[in-house]
């Protein structure tokens, strides 16, 4: 999937949800508000993917200048929810923010102001880091420790120096996405980790991690299922960097 003509506005802000209840339109209304505070030209949009809660009604009567809402018929996956916004998009910047609410959209607004910051080459990649030094969350001690785990692997697979590639908040220059999108393949959780390697190895580095404060406790479990899938995925990436090559192939 690509990038669609663009940009005409500052920054496009996707929040792909899955059975958030009325959290997602919490998260919503703060991104308009936050985002409408900083003169920033922005659009949001709102991909449910296939959820089965009702919430797609909790985003009726939004301003639709501003938010846009799209269903997926079934459940794909966060990265396939992810790409369907990306391909809307008139950004320079696209990014995205997890709809469950545990990240407080406020913090777009801080992601934003650095893509903008005068005197510095504009960042490929702004993103929020859970294990930044002063980031504020609370989160059990074993998740803490697959947390540890997982970012131990990445560096010893790709060689990549972000210390959480996880967090459900980050932004990326327009021309980078144009060029790593159409070679991505992850449809679940590791979309973020794939994104982050795929702009690596085409030579984009200039990452830049930012503080997060996570204002609730996690509140789910990660289940064995949930762990086994990320790590077949994870070596399904390691394949395509080591093997197939299928990352360094020109579009065609």
């Amino acid at each position: 999937m690509t990038l669609g003509d663009g940009p005409t506005l500052d920054l496009t802000v996707v929040v792909p949800y899955f059975n958030p209840g009325d959290r997602v339109r919490e998260t919503v209304e703060e991104l308009v508000r936050t985002l409408s505070a900083t003169g920033t030209s922005f659009e949001v949009i709102a991909v449910s993917d296939g959820s089965t809660d009702g919430s797609e009604r909790a985003l009726a009567g939004l301003s639709s200048d501003l938010v846009r809402t799209v269903r997926l018929q079934h459940n794909c996956g966060k990265g396939e929810a992810l790409r369907v916004g990306f391909a809307m998009g008139q950004g320079r910047f696209l990014g995205f923010i997890d709809g469950d609410g545990d990240l407080p959209a406020e913090q777009v607004a801080t992601l934003a102001g650095i893509t903008r910051a005068a005197g510095h080459p504009a960042p490929d990649v702004v993103l929020g880091s859970k294990r930044h030094p002063t980031s504020q969350v609370v989160y059990p001690p074993l998740r803490r420790f697959y947390s540890w785990v997982w970012q131990q692997l990445v560096l010893a697979l790709f060689g990549l120096h972000v210390s959480d590639t996880q967090t459900g908040l980050k932004l990326v220059r327009r021309d980078v996405l144009a060029e790593v999108l159409p070679r991505m393949l992850e449809k679940r959780f590791a979309f973020d980790l794939e994104l982050l390697v795929v702009a690596s190895r085409l030579g984009y580095r200039r990452f830049v991690e930012v503080p997060v404060h996570i204002r609730q406790r996690f509140g789910s479990t990660v289940s064995p299922r949930a762990i086994a899938g990320m790590l077949l995925d994870l070596f399904a990436i390691f394949y395509r960097v080591r093997f197939s090559r299928s990352y360094d192939r020109p579009l065609t």
